[in-house]
């Protein structure tokens, strides 16, 4: 039986596949964000600003969640400084991101054209189709939590991405990965498992080089 692959959660089971990531989210930009991301640098590269030769923590897949967020109060200026810092800090290390985006899409992609990491994925996606489309059009990946079911707009997005960029999520509901899976395949018209074996090449195209 093919595994879950849950590319983003709060409320890791140990069950699966689940992304282990380290980041800065946008929430926490305003609170010593430079010595923060100092010390997840640190962790991952040792320290110099040189590329890094080999990851110190190969427990760390990806970076994030950084990003984004207009809606909330963490001043803006605050959270393009830890954006920045950490897709510098995800090139130098080889890895991909993980995006939290909220009503900052247009200039979240901004700051992805002048510093792209290696891969992009954006999580909890609840954007638009033509949002969608252009993320999609650099080759980033798309990654859908139960919010999407609650959007039109959304829905429509998910029936337009490529198996070959889509990921599934609980982030932090109280939902069990199956039941993302089983309701996409449901507004897909796919089987369940057409969705296991997508994202789960998906997920060793992207890490498993870094796993084995």
């Amino acid at each position: 039986m093919l595994p879950y692959v849950n590319i983003h959660t709060h409320r890791p089971t140990g069950r699966g596949i689940e992304l282990r990531t380290a980041g800065l989210h946008p929430w926490e930009a305003g609170n010593n964000a430079a010595e923060a991301i100092g010390r997840l640098a640190e962790r991952l590269c040792g320290r110099g600003p040189g590329p890094c030769e080999t990851l110190r923590s190969e427990a760390v897949q990806a970076i994030g969640e950084t990003g984004l967020d207009f809606a909330c109060a963490v001043p803006r200026e605050a959270q393009f400084n830890a954006l920045r810092a950490q897709l510098a800090l995800a090139r130098q290390a080889g890895l991909p991101v993980v995006l939290h985006c909220v009503r900052a899409f247009e200039p979240l992609m901004r700051e992805l054209a002048e510093c792209e990491p290696r891969a992009v994925i954006f999580h909890g996606f609840i954007g638009s189709p033509e949002q969608a489309r252009q993320a999609l059009r650099r080759g980033y990946y798309l990654s859908f939590g139960e919010r999407a079911f609650a959007s039109p707009k959304t829905l429509r997005a998910l029936r337009e991405v490529p198996l070959g960029q889509l990921f599934f999520e609980t982030d932090d509901d109280e939902v069990t990965i199956g039941e993302i899976y089983d309701r996409a395949a449901a507004v897909l018209g796919l089987p369940e498992e057409v969705l296991q074996r997508a994202t789960l090449e998906n997920y060793e195209r992207l890490f498993e080089k870094r796993d084995g």
